[in-house]
């Protein structure tokens, strides 16, 4: 099974300059985990602002959520793998890294992302198919 067939194409985005309350009002609001953190520019490249990120770089040190900015704590860069790759190919990743999902690029373009659920539910769909296949 190649990532772009299980794929999450609607990546939520945030710029690196909105404050951390922003972020967290947008992951609570969407019911998400992480969001894709644009350039600052030409010379920059995506990262990844997560739950855990939040939780352990801000709240645990108490920082103000209305002055830090996302960028102050964006993970980059972000591990990417292409459309057409093998969903074992991103989960050697994931585990390699421990990360629990993998951006999705085609070129320099990110087109979408996975994370551990994704792949278990492809993998209960798989099975389920397989099962009524039989």
């Amino acid at each position: 099974m190649k990532v772009d067939e299980i794929m999450t194409k609607k990546l939520a985005i945030i710029d690196a300059g909105a404050t951390i309350y922003d972020a967290i009002e947008s992951m609570i609001d969407k019911r998400i985990r992480s969001l894709l953190v644009k350039p600052r520019d030409e010379k920059d490249v995506y990262g990844v602002i997560t739950v855990r990120d939040i939780v352990y770089k801000v709240l645990g040190k108490n920082l103000d959520l209305n002055k830090t900015k996302v960028g102050e704590i964006t993970s980059k860069p972000l591990v990417c793998v292409d459309k057409g790759m093998d969903v074992e190919h991103a989960v050697n990743l994931m585990t390699k890294f421990n990360i629990t999902r993998v951006f999705i690029s085609e070129g320099k373009e990110i087109i979408g992302i996975i994370s551990l659920l994704d792949v278990m539910s492809a993998e209960l769909i798989k099975k389920a198919r397989e099962g009524r296949g039989a």
